[in-house]
């Protein structure tokens, strides 16, 4: 009977350590799984119509000094492809853009533009640790509260602050987690809009210290400086308030301007699937920057421009009404009859789709 027992007792213990062995390589297995890079593929398609309500439109049709939605009658946007490999320490992201807002994104790619070069980031990123990244490629700046992807921006026509400041920049940034409130950025880069490679052999310095989703930002550019505070306020939980104010000092041997302004945002949401949003902006300019597009005796110019978009969710689509009237210093519009005015009202509905 002694034998016996034992004889069972090792075959418990056996099937015992089976069961462990089999429950730790499926727990292993689950965990191989989880490490392992994932591939994500997304983007957005956007269309618009837009019209001028007191100057021409069609052939003669003028349009605001900022960038895209600019295009008379029924318009493209571009087509945004993003493909996106994350792993726990590393991955990629190449975001490509397709149509006239991608162009004016990329200024049609000036290093390479014969190949037609539709990249509008590019870049690998390592995870050192928790609390340090290092980013190294072609990138959107982090100057700024809208961006080039409509999906993102609550207004469909772009500010005027937005437009001015660098799109994108190339080179190595490092991204560091100070603590559950604070962050810092710093950065080298090649000279703003030369994305591709740098044929001057000088660089660009950037810097972003955040704080609880309120970022102060400064690009300092052979020369010419930019400081920019980018941030928002949820008021409640239907009100939310956002914040832009920028001032860059060009550099006067190469006679480039500078420019100042400040821009909000309030924005309400009705419901779950509408919006209400309004963007207030006075932009200023001196020595003849050219955003206006005209000037006084002494190359100053300002405009103060009021736009009021709705928002509509229909499952993956955004439906964008939005009224616009750009009011400036100096008479760079022109009326239905040709005659000169500092006024220009306008009109634009977009359709925004994400995937």
């Amino acid at each position: 009977m002694k034998a016996i027992t034992n004889t069972k007792y090792v075959k418990n213990l056996f099937f015992l350590a089976l069961m462990l062995f089999s429950a730790t390589a499926v727990v292993a297995q689950e965990e191989e799984e989880e490490s392992k890079p994932k591939f994500s593929f997304s983007g957005s398609v956007d269309a618009y119509y837009r019209a001028n309500l007191n100057a021409p439109n069609g052939e003669d049709a003028q349009a605001p000094g900022s960038s895209f939605a600019n295009l008379p009658g029924f318009a493209l946007g571009m087509a945004n492809v993003i493909g996106a490999y994350e792993g726990e320490k590393v991955g990629f992201v190449a975001d490509l853009v397709f149509g006239p807002r991608g162009t004016d994104a990329i200024f049609a790619s000036p290093m390479y533009s014969s190949t037609g070069n539709i990249v509008n980031q590019l870049y690998a990123y390592w995870n050192v640790s928790d609390a340090v990244t290092l980013t190294f490629g072609n990138f959107n700046t982090f100057l700024g509260y809208e961006v080039i992807s409509p999906v993102a921006n609550f207004n469909y026509s772009t500010s005027y602050l937005f437009s001015y400041g660098p799109f994108s920049h190339t080179g190595l940034k490092a991204d560091f987690a100070l603590s559950d409130d604070f962050s810092l950025m710093l950065a080298v880069m090649n000279p703003t809009d030369l994305t591709e490679f740098n044929p001057t052999g000088q660089y660009a310095w950037g810097a972003q210290l955040g704080y609880s989703g309120q970022y102060l930002n400064l690009l300092i550019d052979n020369g010419s400086y930019e400081v920019d505070f980018t941030g928002g306020f949820d008021l409640s939980d239907t009100f939310f308030l956002g914040l832009n104010a920028a001032y860059f000092d060009g550099d006067e041997d190469d006679g480039v301007g500078s420019f100042a302004g400040l821009a909000v945002y309030p924005q309400l949401a009705t419901s779950d699937t509408f919006s209400i949003g309004l963007r207030g902006e006075y932009f200023a300019e001196t020595d003849s920057f050219g955003a206006v597009g005209g000037s006084d005796a002494d190359g100053d110019a300002s405009v103060f421009a009021v736009t009021l978009t709705g928002s509509a969710t229909i499952g993956d689509l955004i439906i964008k009404p939005e009224l616009r009237l750009d009011s400036a210093s100096e008479e760079v519009f022109i009326d239905n009859d040709g005659n000169p005015i500092g006024g220009l009202s306008s009109f634009v509905l977009a359709a925004v789709y994400s995937f």
